[in-house]
């Protein structure tokens, strides 16, 4: 007697939803199931091994057929055995682990960037282009793509079990992690660090498209003001370019082509100028002063929202000439100055500046 139609449906969707194993939708995934299944195998051929000795040794051993017990000296040989080749087991998983670890948390140079921001309880993207998604994110297929994951309240995980990935976000910190993903579909966003009451409703969905379909919820999805021209708004509404001007007599280092370069701070310390760098250069300016200038800008905690760092990170990252500030300063189509921090000065961060 067959299945009936709707037990049949309910048992496929029950499969596919349930997995043990989600699907390989990533170009890493591969090689971290490969890796589990070397380890669920060395695992299940001791598991066998040392069940079948314990069991053979208390058959041939067992009271009634040697009543009195036989004195075993030990065997160098086998020892050895039974240490050595375990240890071997180890050191492979464990180099083969480190690769693969180093592979995902090391994005590759063209990886495009989205940034997340996790919040009791959801997900907030930020792509480059102004579009902004809560519990949703839409990636192109085979591109690669950087996610740079902060938390704006408690710890976070940000996981696609599909794409083999898992990230903790965390207060005050930018954390990164990437995949490629290989498969157009929709695959499941969890949050896998508990959270608070409501962490079991953190969810949410990635949306893997083709470059064309990609292209296309761009353009439907986009603000119209990216993340790098809302930065250079907020940049001049803070008057930022009164000290980080490019003159010879400004108070605040130039910050033209300063993203991903080397630079000597008045410690003796040199720095590589990256994302996490200028997030804490605003916020913490007097802990990272640069050779040369004084310890005069104002701090940015608390002032700032979340989004407005990431986009003010943003437009320093795309900051290319001292010309590009002077227009930001002189135009009139930025926002208005804000009467409360009008005598704020210097918004980038004090102690960049390019070597």
């Amino acid at each position: 007697m067959g299945l009936s139609p709707v037990l049949w449906q309910f048992l496929v969707k029950w499969m596919t939803n349930f997995a043990i194993i989600p699907p390989e939708a990533s170009r890493i995934a591969p090689q971290v199931d490969a890796l589990l299944v070397f380890m669920t195998l060395v695992s299940l051929v001791g598991l066998v091994l040392v069940g079948l000795l314990v069991t053979g040794f208390s058959i041939l051993y067992r009271r009634d057929r040697n009543p009195v017990a036989t004195q075993i000296e030990g065997s160098t040989l086998l020892e050895a055995t039974w240490t050595i080749i375990p240890l071997g087991l180890f050191l492979v998983m464990f180099v083969w682990g480190s690769v693969l670890y180093f592979r995902i948390y090391t994005p590759p140079p063209n990886a495009m960037n989205i940034y997340v921001v996790g919040k009791q309880w959801m997900w907030k993207a930020e792509h480059p282009g102004g579009q902004h998604e809560i519990n949703s994110l839409h990636v192109p297929i085979n591109q690669p793509v950087q996610i740079t994951l902060i938390s704006q309240d408690v710890f976070h995980s940000f996981s696609i079990p599909a794409f083999r990935v898992k990230r903790e976000a965390i207060p005050g910190r930018y954390t990164t992690v990437w995949f490629e993903a290989t498969q157009v579909g929709t695959y499941h966003l969890f949050c896998t660090q508990y959270c608070g009451t409501q962490h079991s409703g953190m969810v949410g969905d990635v949306t893997v498209l083709t470059p064309e379909d990609y292209k296309k919820w761009l353009a439907e999805s986009t603000s119209g003001v990216s993340l790098a021209q809302n930065g250079e708004r907020l940049f001049a509404s803070l008057s930022c370019g009164a000290c980080h001007n490019g003159q010879p007599d400004s108070r605040g280092p130039s910050l033209a082509d300063v993203y991903g370069s080397k630079l000597m701070l008045t410690s003796g310390q040199p720095v590589l100028v990256d994302e996490a760098y200028l997030r804490q250069a605003i916020l913490n300016p007097s802990s990272h002063i640069t050779q040369g200038y004084a310890p005069i800008m104002p701090t940015y905690q608390g002032q700032i929202s979340e989004e407005g760092l990431i986009s003010l990170v943003e437009y320093i990252k795309n900051l290319s000439s001292n010309y590009r500030v002077q227009q930001t300063v002189n135009t009139t189509s930025l926002l208005p100055e804000q009467p409360d921090k009008a005598s704020a000065k210097g918004a980038g961060a004090q102690g960049v500046a390019k070597p």
